[in-house]
């Protein structure tokens, strides 16, 4: 799968609104066939800040959600609220689905 992981510093005055801000885009792209999933989190450190936790089932897949028309959309409609170019970390990983943390392994309760 290819495995993405990107930093969003939004301006400020948006911040408090980039999850409806970025919702048709979010929305859209989770439906994609090889979306895997596509999940914004909150910085706790810095309240401007949302990580971006993307996964898509192969190449084509992610070829197909960055030349689909939701996607030229964002590039034109989010960097006005954005305070900088986001980083991103993009890696291909032999695997579809997240591992388990063995070193935090939980019993079984009940």
């Amino acid at each position: 799968m290819i495995f993405i992981t990107a930093k969003f510093r939004v301006l400020p005055e948006h911040a408090d609104r980039w999850p409806e801000i970025s919702g048709d885009f979010t929305q859209a792209t989770r439906q994609e066939p090889g979306c895997l999933w596509f999940d914004w989190s909150r910085s706790v450190d810095d309240p401007n800040e949302y990580v971006l936790v993307e996964a898509f089932r192969d190449d084509a897949a992610g070829a197909a959600h960055v030349q689909s028309e939701h996607f030229r959309e964002a590039q034109r409609t989010l960097p006005p609220y954005l305070a900088e170019t986001p980083r991103i970390v993009n890696t291909t990983v032999p695997q579809n689905d997240w591992s388990l943390l063995g070193e935090m392994a939980v019993p079984e309760r009940g």
